[in-house]
């Protein structure tokens, strides 16, 4: 509606330009407070292959030259001056605001972003195409359809929504609302738990999703990083036949999982994608009953789902329906399959790790491993352990929880300001303590370590926990985080390829992520996977 309350439909005497034929694009959000600064950043992602970026002239502090701005064209342009109420820095009055956006039409740009209730107060003119927006910080509002209609009647050449996502259902319904669309539409649901919406907009029939130029610099809560959008999702060019994977978590930002999967099927020229899905608890229902009508294949399982999950599986392999804990989903038609990667990884590292008799094929039986948690990593190892004969002890932080996953496995609990009495050969820690960003926080006293103790860190965010680097202070062995999470999503690799996984190349992935400096030669590590597909997986 417009400011007077009115639905008046703007009817203009120029004929609309065509329709949206274009191929779907990635468009970068440049907001910066000096001209000079925006023009060099346009210039720049435009050399970097963008075919198409938004300048945001509300975040310009002195009065907006046009000419200066546009005067070299370098990509395709959307202009938008958003107001304060929209999530915008706009500072003057809504009257020279109108002024600058007609403007912008009137010398040329290739796109205009118009807010619904203004719409009608811009005329179409020339060939700029008119992108009719609603934006909501707040929530995504139930009438999505209505709203979209509405925006749809303002003469636009193409919608955009952008809602506030508060509950998973809100994804799911502006995925609906897009692919059911007669009209060229964006719809992003912003916040951690959108950012799925922001990748997925191309194989949805979105024309354009939103970047930012910069991970470090977003404009809007969840937005991505070009980079990201680019090198880690290959975002152009999801389509419809794109097989979807990704981690189910809460919180699920610090997980390197998309890095890995995604370098794998890069490699191995896969139309797979992987991404991360945040999934409060209250959520996982909905997800689960949903999740495959945006095309999921698979899931990688983590905190905290990795047993509540198991209700919503039709079949689940017997190790990890002992365990009690599953951390792969793959879905086959009606069948929703589970697994445990966890404990296979777990126990091909500490095989490889504990020092033993060179004559026993049972490296680990009659081994005290103290397990520090009770989670769902933990009740894996602890499985694995019983399995081959070693000995458990468990302590955490909840005595109830120690106390019965000690009861499953056959082993002892103790309470956990005892943990530091009993001589161990293996030191599991399954708790949080440690993993970023409270990297001064250690589950166990350095000083209490011995050198013969085996010390596995379960965390691999960051590589290198103060544990780690106490116990090889100590000149204890070492099973790091990056070690089984490699190991654990090779596995989940296998099982939702049904291919070898590039084990070389995810582990380098991984390492350039944990230290950025670190150089990539492509031949090498096309040569190293030669000897990675050999490890088992």
């Amino acid at each position: 509606m417009d400011s007077n309350g009115s639905d008046t439909v703007i009817t203009s005497k120029i004929a609309p330009v065509t329709r949206f034929k274009s191929d779907f694009m990635i468009c970068v959000s440049i907001g910066r407070g000096r001209h000079k600064r925006m023009i060099a950043e346009y210039e720049w992602i435009a050399q970097q292959g963008i075919k198409l970026v938004e300048l945001r002239l509300d975040y310009l502090t002195r009065t907006v030259d046009l000419h200066r701005l546009l005067g070299d064209k370098h990509c395709e342009v959307i202009a938008t001056c958003r107001r304060r109420e929209d999530g915008g820095r706009w500072k003057g009055s809504e009257e020279d605001r109108l002024m600058l956006l007609r403007s912008a039409i009137a010398s040329g740009v290739d796109y205009v972003d118009l807010e619904g209730d203004i719409a009608h107060t811009v005329p179409r003119y020339g060939r700029t195409k008119r992108i009719v927006s609603y934006h909501n910080f707040e929530t995504t509002p139930d009438d999505l359809a209505e709203l979209h209609s509405e925006l749809a009647r303002r003469d636009a050449d193409v919608v955009k929504l952008a809602t506030m996502a508060n509950c998973v259902e809100d994804t799911f319904r502006m995925m609906e609302l897009v692919k059911n669309s007669d009209v060229p539409t964006i719809g992003i649901c912003m916040g951690d738990l959108g950012t799925p919406t922001r990748i997925l907009q191309g194989s949805w029939g979105s024309p354009l999703t939103f970047a930012s130029i910069d991970s470090e610099r977003t404009m809007a809560p969840g937005q991505v990083g070009w980079k990201e959008m680019l090198r880690l999702y290959d975002a152009d060019n999801i389509n419809a036949d794109t097989n979807l994977f990704g981690v189910i978590a809460d919180p699920v930002g610090h997980s390197y999982s998309p890095l890995i999967h995604n370098a794998g099927f890069k490699h191995q020229q896969l139309n797979n994608r992987y991404l991360p899905f945040r999934v409060p608890p209250e959520d996982l229902d909905f997800f689960m009953e949903n999740c495959q009508r945006m095309g999921i294949k698979g899931l990688s399982v983590t905190i905290p789902h990795k047993e509540e999950v198991m209700e919503y599986l039709t079949e689940i392999e017997a190790s990890a329906h002992e365990i009690g804990a599953v951390n792969t989903i793959v879905f086959d038609g009606d069948k929703r399959r589970g697994f445990n990667t966890d404990y296979r990884a777990a126990m091909d590292c500490l095989m490889e790790s504990v020092e033993h008799d060179a004559s026993s094929d049972e490296p680990l039986r009659g081994k005290t491993a103290l397990l520090l948690g009770a989670g769902g990593v933990c009740r894996a190892i602890a499985w694995g352990l019983r399995q081959r004969g070693a000995n458990i002890i468990v302590t955490g932080r909840s005595p109830a929880r120690a106390e019965a996953l000690a009861a499953s496995v056959g082993g002892n609990s103790i309470a956990w300001e005892n943990r530091h009495d009993p001589e161990v050969d293996i030191l599991i820690n399954g708790t949080p303590l440690g993993m970023y960003p409270n990297l001064d926080q250690s589950p166990y006293d350095g000083r209490q370590l011995r050198a013969e103790t085996t010390v596995f860190e379960t965390i691999y965010n960051p590589g290198q926990t103060l544990l780690v680097k106490l116990a090889r202070q100590k000149g204890c062995k070492i099973v790091t985080g990056v070690d089984m999470f490699i190991r654990q999503a090779a596995y989940q690799y296998k099982l939702f390829t049904g291919k070898e996984p590039p084990i070389a190349v995810m582990r380098q992935a991984l390492a350039r992520a944990v230290n950025p400096a670190q150089t990539w030669d492509a031949t090498e590590a096309d040569n190293a996977d030669q000897d990675g597909d050999d490890e088992e997986s």
